[in-house]
Formats: structure tokens, C-alpha cells, sequence
């Protein structure tokens, strides 16, 4: 699922990301559980938009094109909890 999750991030979410100066980084996929945790990079850090961006684009299109995701979760600098 890890490599399925990159390859949505890299062809359809990065571009407009980094359009804007700012990356996502995968921090960790649970397959067993669904969940996938992401931290928001560059511009995206502290942007006020960052929480649109991520529940409204990031989060909508994982769950639409990996069926398997049942969970986003966007994970701050320094931040990681376990799955």
C-alpha cells in the first residue's frame, strides 16, 4: 500500500504542493489498519490553508484512489505517534 500511497502523492497531490513551494513527506503507512500518516512540508508548514489542503485534497484523494486507506492523519515536526 506504502508504494500505492507514493505513487498518488507523486502524480497527483505533489505537483500542485510544490506549485506552491511546499512537499508532503510520508511518515508512516499501518496496512494492516489502513491509517497513513503524513507530514506537510516547506510552504505548507504553518500556511493557514495547510488543514483545507490536507483534509480537502491530500486526505479526499487517498481514500478515493486507494480504497484500502481508512484514515489520514497529518503528523506535525517532531511529532509520531504509533499506529
Amino acid at each position: 500500500m506504502r508504494e500505492r500511497v507514493e505513487t498518488v502523492l507523486n502524480e497527483l497531490i505533489r505537483p500542485s504542493l510544490r506549485a506552491d513551494g511546499g512537499d508532503i513527506q510520508v511518515v508512516d503507512v499501518n496496512e494492516d489498519k489502513g491509517i497513513v500518516k503524513l507530514r506537510l512540508m516547506g510552504q505548507c508548514t504553518g500556511c493557514p490553508m495547510s488543514g483545507n489542503t490536507f483534509y480537502n485534497m491530500v486526505e479526499k484523494t487517498l481514500k478515493e484512489k486507494i480504497p484500502e486507506v481508512k484514515s489520514v492523519r497529518q503528523v506535525s515536526w517532531g511529532q509520531y505517534l504509533e499506529v
